[in-house]
């Protein structure tokens, strides 16, 4: 990797996982395209993270105790360098090529940021994604609404625009990908390579999504958000609107099984709230 000022910055958030990490520290090391700058942000782990990077002389960043991925990744983006910002999850891996082909794309269209196509990998076996989860590129802010369909590890966006709509919402500790995308999609199209530029471990038991109950309650409040907030075309508005009713009730179901009448009642209201339904 060059010394001279990088075009891109890649930014590795990270939490107790030394082991999976050095994978994903060599993905990057071993990119076919050499202007990079690789920040790791250790978010406050105790096994040895620190200690692993500075022997290595890889830049990082150490956090004074565990903040979320979304405080771990805005501190790395403010104290990146590049034109452009890649994110790197630290338990996925890069193919060789993967910066090389976004350089080339977003060179030659006009799109100020875009992602592509992964290879899932769960419990050591190679895994097809289902047909909701296809991904595509141009206008994805209607199929994005349901559930999040560009993985954080095949972005890559100017810097600029990721400064543009602040960053991620770091009291979001899950589905904060979902919500930057959104509001960002709202504007801006999204380009699309549909080859394969990383392979996406899951299965593990440190995986965000297997350890919070009631992710669309995330979702939710970021519904809402673009409902007040969005400036969002009426077509836009009353699909949202869908979206956000369809995952209240179930929650609201949810919640009545489980006895937690607090949240119960919180969606029976929302429900009732004409404001955001058509």
């Amino acid at each position: 990797m060059m010394n001279s000022k990088p075009l891109v910055s890649v930014i590795i958030p990270t939490f107790n996982r030394l082991e999976v990490l050095k994978r994903a520290i060599l993905s990057v090391e071993n990119q076919t395209y050499s202007n990079i700058e690789l920040i790791v942000v250790d978010d406050g782990s105790s096994d040895g993270t620190g200690d692993f990077l500075n022997k290595n002389s890889i830049k990082f960043f150490t956090l004074d105790k565990n903040r979320g991925v979304s405080f771990a990744r805005n501190f790395g983006v403010a104290r990146s360098k590049g034109e452009y910002i890649a994110f790197l999850d630290s338990d996925d891996e890069w193919l060789e090529d993967k910066i090389a082909k976004q350089i080339n794309f977003l060179n030659k269209n006009i799109f100020r940021w875009c992602h592509g196509e992964e290879i899932w990998v769960r419990n050591g076996i190679r895994v097809n994604p289902m047909k909701k989860h296809k991904k595509g590129g141009g206008d994805q802010f209607l199929p994005s609404l349901n559930l999040c369909l560009i993985s954080p590890s095949t972005v890559m966006m100017e810097k600029s625009l990721f400064d543009e709509f602040g960053g991620f919402k770091e009291d979001f500790i899950v589905c904060e990908d979902y919500d930057l995308w959104l509001r960002i999609l709202n504007l801006y199209k999204i380009g699309f390579i549909e080859d394969h530029l990383i392979k996406k471990y899951g299965g593990h038991e440190d995986q965000l999504s297997r350890k919070y109950f009631a992710m669309d309650e995330y979702r939710i409040t970021t519904l809402i958000y673009l409902l007040e907030n969005g400036n969002l075309t009426k077509d836009r508005r009353v699909e949202v609107g869908k979206v956000l009713k369809l995952k209240s009730e179930i929650l609201y179901k949810g919640f009545i099984k489980h006895k937690n009448a607090p949240k119960a009642l919180y969606y029976e209201k929302l429900l009732k709230n004409k404001n955001y339904f058509s």
